[in-house]
Formats: structure tokens, sequence, C-alpha cells
């Protein structure tokens, strides 16, 4: 292990978790090639970093191994380590729950192990459920999208807040970013409009793995030090998108289906801010967008804008759920053809804007959760004076620099 320069422990320094791409085959996968999650390495180094510790986790269905066996049916089936007690997130540990649910305190069928439910959960609350677990370290392994509203990192800012009041130690074992970690974009949030969707001032498209934001949060946001190590992946760079990582895609959520999903997801979800349909009970959630009374003008005018690496079709959908169940709906569907070339914030930002000017039914909702998406109330008052595309993303970019300026401090990769 080797101490980084915020003072926490970094897995990784022992001669079987050394160099990327040199970590032997964990025992549960052998042979499996690709990227080495950090449970994968976690493993390979003989749980050294949970030696002599209660531990729980706090994972949904996308904590899994390259071979798709659970790491919660893995650890509790190896005497190396004392699992004593999972935490579900949003949706549940075993993801039985629709957006917005969990699925409770319950012993799992499968392993005779209880779970604690964490959702909106956080502070005093989520520390009394650590202490009465008796657990001695909490480890979070949870795939992430890459975007700030995406609550899965949130969770874990919240759990390491509780971790941290409760005195338990917090272990993160990493996952790719799927979408790379090329860089930030879009809005950075105002604390003034912190939620569950964010709680800090990162970017909307934030570009980090799970484990680089705990380094971020513990070192800039957190105001009582949490006993924090991360456990890094090895094989995986900055560029790589989730399918260059062979491993195994496990929807995060139930529309979070596939690699693709997440790809426009940063900025198709701000849609949920208005009276459109962002595709929910579709089978391209947040890739079909729409709504009664959208025709191909909408299409046409998002083509207009020569956005890099996207191209819209006229669309017409019928939801099984959620907005416009049973209706149809006229509206776009994304198709990205050039995934480096492609700004998901900046797609999201032009449809928002060519939406308004071609269906003269369009409304943010009255809750204006718009404001909680983008961080701000600023891109819907710039889009409702009249604001054009890149007039909505030059308002940030000064924002945007000093979270870039202040994230390069916590990156694990190249």
């Amino acid at each position: 292990m080797s101490v980084s320069r915020r003072g926490l422990l970094i897995a990784g320094g022992t001669a079987g978790l050394a160099a990327a791409g040199a970590a032997p085959a964990a025992p549960h996968d052998a042979g499996r090639p690709g990227v080495r999650t950090g449970f994968d390495r976690l493993v390979a180094d003989g749980y050294a970093v949970l030696a002599g510790q209660r531990v729980g986790v706090v994972t949904n269905p996308t904590g899994v191994t390259a071979g798709v066996r659970h790491v919660v049916d893995v650890m509790h089936a190896d005497d190396r380590v004392d699992l004593a007690a999972v935490f579900g997130p949003e949706h549940g540990f075993r993801g039985t729950a629709q957006a917005g649910g969990s699925e409770g305190r319950y012993d799992d069928p499968a392993t005779g192990l209880p779970v604690y439910d964490t959702y909106l959960k956080s502070g005093q609350a989520l520390a009394d459920v650590f202490t009465a677990s008796g657990v001695d370290t909490v480890v979070f392994d949870i795939q992430d999208v890459g975007a700030r509203f995406y609550t899965y990192i949130w969770t874990l800012y919240d759990c390491m807040v509780a971790a941290a009041l409760a005195g338990k130690r917090f272990v993160v074992l990493d996952r790719p970013n799927p979408v790379t970690g090329r860089a930030a974009l879009g809005p950075v949030l105002d604390k003034a409009y912190a939620t569950f969707v964010g709680r800090e001032p990162i970017a909307q498209a934030h570009g980090m793995t799970v484990a680089e934001l705990a380094r971020l949060f513990r070192g800039e946001f957190l105001t009582r030090p949490v006993d924090l190590a991360v456990v890094r992946m090895s094989g995986w760079r900055r560029t790589d998108f989730f399918d260059a990582t062979g491993l195994p895609w496990v929807p995060p959520s139930p529309n979070m289906p596939t690699p693709d999903t997440a790809l426009v997801y940063a900025g198709t979800c701000l849609f949920e801010g208005t009276n459109l349909s962002e595709g929910r009970g579709t089978t391209r959630p947040f890739e079909l967008l729409g709504a009664e009374g959208v025709d191909r003008r909408w299409a046409e005018a998002a083509n207009a804008l020569e956005l890099p690496g996207v191209r819209f079709r006229e669309a017409y959908f019928t939801p099984t759920f959620s907005k416009f169940q049973g209706r149809t709906a006229g509206g776009v569907q994304l198709h990205v053809h050039d995934r480096a070339a492609y700004d998901p914030v900046r797609t999201g930002i032009g449809l928002l804007v060519t939406a308004k000017r071609a269906w003269s039914g369009f409304a943010w909702r009255p809750d204006h959760w718009i404001d909680k998406l983008t961080g701000s109330a600023r891109v819907r008052t710039l889009i409702d004076a009249g604001a054009g595309t890149e007039d909505v993303v030059a308002a940030w970019e000064a924002d945007l620099a000093a979270f870039r300026a202040m994230r390069r401090a916590y990156l694990l990769y190249r």
C-alpha cells in the first residue's frame, strides 16, 4: 500500500497490484482478459486491506466479477474475509425496485446476510445504520455512469460522511467510468441547489471513477475526515469506453440497460425536468425523447445545429410507463456516430433549446426540477430568455475550468 499526497491509503503498492495489467488472475475468474476491477485486485491480494475487519458492503447488481458472480456471494464463500452485512442503495441490493424506490431491511435469501437500506438516509441516521450493523469497515462497490445526477455517487458521499461519524473505515473498490474519464463537461453545481442528485459542486459529467470521486470528496468537501482506502483498477485508460474493458455490463438501474444509454444520459436526463418524455417505458430510455404533438420539425432543428458526433432521427414511440404511458409520442432518437467527438451535455442543451423553439407545448416541470439537474437556475433562465446552445454552454465555462483544475489532483489513471 502507498500513502497519497492527501494522506489516504491506495491499495496497489504490493507486488501483486503494482502495474497496470500485472495483477494475477483472481481465482474466481481465472484467465479473463481486460480490465481488472478493484474487486479483482482485492481478491488477488488476499483481501489484505480488509484483514481483521468485520466488513459491510454497499453494492447493487453491478457488483459482479468478470464471470458475473456477485461480489457478495464471492466474499461470503471465502474464509479470508469476514463479511457481516450488506447495504442497499436506490433500486436495492438485488435491484428489484424502480426509480425512487429501494428494498428495505431484510435478510438475503442466498447468503443469510442482513441487508440494510441506505436510500434517502444520510448523516447521523445513516451512521446509526452502520453502527447497528456491527461492521468495522464499509466497502463500496457500485458501477457509476459518469453523471452528477446519478444517485450512486451521492450514496458514496453520504456513506463516507456516515462512516466518519460512526468511526468506520471506508474502502472503495474502483470500476470504470463507462463513458471515459477524458474530461469534465457541463455546468458545476451551485451549493444552493444541493439535493440527492447533486450534493457538492462537481461538473454535470465529472469524467472520474468512483475511487477518484471518493478522493475528491475527502480532500475537498468532507468536514470530518474519514479513514479512506481505495483499491484501484489495472488495465483501464482514461480514453476507454466500456466496451474496451472486457467487463460485463450489468444495468446499474432499470432505465440504464446498455452502455449506449450511459453515453447519452448526462445530457438527455435533463428532459426529466420538462414535460417531454425522456424515453422511460421504452427499450431506448434517454435515447428516445418526445411528447404528444411533436413532429419532424424538432429533428430538423436539432440536426441543423450540427452538433459533433451525433445525428437525430424523427421518431415515434408509445411508453409502457412514465410520461405518455400508452400514448404515442413524437420526437427524436439520438444516433451517436462518433463517440470521441460527442459531447452529451452540449447535446442535451441543444435539444432543450430546439425543443422549446419547435414545439409550442414545451414546458419545464412546475417544481423546476431542471434547476436541480443542471445545478442552478442559469440554464433554465437563459433558454427562457432565448439564448442559443453556444450561449448557454459559454455561461458555465469559467466554473468548469475551475473544477477541472481541482479535479486533476485526484485522478488515478492516465
